[in-house]
């Protein structure tokens, strides 16, 4: 056998391979045969698979998404709905065609489910689901230690200890013991943020300032003010 025989069976040889490689590549790539992505949108210091992440980057299933103090995390999954991880939070998030899924195991999430796919937030507590006849909108947190769930709209489901309770919109319900010693206050069917007593105080304080200020302005520019006893109003215009 020649040298020139040789080269061209190893030709020969290394065209057949690359043309098997193409056609296999397009045989994996039909249509209805993709796996789901999500698109991320951060604010502040957040991480994917401990790698720091930045707005517009693809997100896989099975991947676990960490936010910072004062940070967050926007996870849009198009036809299956969305998830949004508040600061200081972790979450494990796995999807495929029929909807998704998370493991949180901190802070708190809020899911916004579309009807006709699956939404579930796991915590050690049990699990929330989304009705799948609808959609919905509804907030897990696991700050406190304990599950508690909200929804704003649309039925969620907690399921834990062997029971379920239906959360409708405007409602909320929390399984498992809150740790000992926490400062968390109850959730209010209001959203995520219920005035502390201190701040509550504080706002008080400034309104009552601010009436009195107004009181004395008023009194310097007008010697006639009433202190008589009638109801006094303070105008815009004046």
């Amino acid at each position: 056998m020649t040298k020139k025989t040789l080269n061209r069976k190893l030709i020969a040889l290394c065209l057949s391979v690359a043309v098997l490689s193409v056609y296999s590549m397009v045989t994996l790539a039909v249509p209805g045969q993709t796996t789901p992505t999500g698109e991320l949108t951060v604010s502040g210091q957040v991480t994917v698979n401990g790698q720091t992440a930045i707005s517009g980057a693809t997100i896989f299933s099975d991947s676990t998404i960490v936010t910072g103090e004062g940070s967050s995390a926007l996870v849009s999954l198009g036809k299956l709905g969305r998830v949004e991880l508040l600061p200081n939070t972790t979450l494990k998030l796995s999807f495929n065609d029929a909807g998704f899924s998370g493991e949180l195991s901190a802070g708190k999430v809020s899911v916004r489910s579309i009807a006709g796919k699956t939404a579930v937030i796991n915590t050690k507590d049990g699990s929330t689901v989304a009705d799948e006849n609808q959609a919905s909108v509804f907030f897990v947190d696991v700050q406190c230690g304990n599950t508690r769930v909200e929804t704003q709209s649309g039925l969620a489901v907690l399921r834990a200890g062997g029971n379920e309770q239906q959360i409708a919109a405007g409602k909320n319900a929390s399984a498992g013991q809150s740790t000992a010693g926490s400062k968390c206050v109850p959730m209010t069917t209001g959203g995520w943020s219920p005035i502390s007593g201190g701040a509550l105080a504080a706002l008080l304080l400034a309104a009552g300032g601010a009436v009195a200020a107004a009181i004395i302005v008023g009194a310097k520019n007008d010697t006639d003010f009433n202190t008589g006893g009638g109801a006094v109003v303070v105008s815009p215009n004046r």
